[in-house]
């Protein structure tokens, strides 16, 4: 996994900017009930998208484990962020009425663990709101993914959404309509998918060794318009309710 201590310096930066983060608030938004008055933003790194998803009468907090991207959300969230494992976060049973987890349950193998917890902390009627399949929906089609699509372990994902839909049910929470996002700012360049390998970017999907990375590099930097971005991804967010 990646260290998020060190990638809080130029998360942001890399990772979309504010496009893709108020393109994610959004649809977060459109599936919290418009009675809520507290949602908890899990693994909120820099809190880029935790800020926006305020609304009148709605309190918003952030929990994040690395200290870094704490130091980040603190600034924009100031007094609503707590250092927190999502296994184990510090609150008392039935107190949130939306716990919200965009791009985390695909790089965790607790995937069932954060989502138990996320029932306990939520109100009758409360909901939980989490991005899935989310490696899947960088496939777009393109040139790239034709050379990675055969390495591509989608069948262990962590967060492929009938998992994920399992484990909810078995602690009480039922599946609602969701929605879908673009992931504005992301679509892969050859250049710098090969440098993203290199660099272990894709544990959650790829399990290579180095030759096989060395080769799906080369192959990579084969490609024709090497800085030209493909489509961006377009990610699914799943809702799920606590039963009454």
């Amino acid at each position: 996994m990646l260290d998020y201590e060190a990638e809080a310096a130029h998360y942001d930066r890399t990772r979309g900017g504010v496009p893709r983060a108020e393109a994610a608030a959004g649809a977060v938004l459109r599936l919290v009930p418009p009675t809520a008055r507290t949602l908890l933003d899990l693994a909120c790194g820099t809190g880029l998208v935790t800020e926006r998803l305020a609304r009148p009468g709605l309190c918003v907090y952030g929990a994040d484990a690395a200290h870094a991207m704490l130091r980040a959300a603190a600034g924009r969230l100031p007094g609503r962020t707590v250092r927190a494992d999502a296994r184990r976060l510090p609150l008392p049973d039935a107190s949130l009425d939306a716990v919200s987890a965009v791009w985390l349950l695909h790089l965790v193998p607790f995937a069932p663990e954060i989502v138990a917890e996320a029932a306990r902390v939520l109100r009758p009627g409360g909901v939980l709101i989490a991005t899935v399949d989310k490696d899947a929906a960088h496939d777009v089609g393109s040139d790239i993914d034709a050379i990675l699509r055969p390495h591509r372990t989608a069948g262990s994902a962590a967060d492929r959404a009938d998992l994920i839909t399992r484990h909810a049910a078995d602690h009480g929470l039922d599946p609602a309509p969701g929605t879908h996002f673009t992931g504005h700012g992301q679509g892969n360049t050859p250049r710098d998918t090969a440098r993203k390998l290199r660099s272990g970017y894709f544990v959650s999907w790829f399990d290579g060794d180095e030759a096989s990375v060395d080769a799906l590099a080369a192959a990579l930097t084969a490609l024709p318009d090497q800085d030209r971005p493909r489509d961006d991804p377009r990610y699914r967010l799943a809702r799920f309710v606590r039963r009454g």
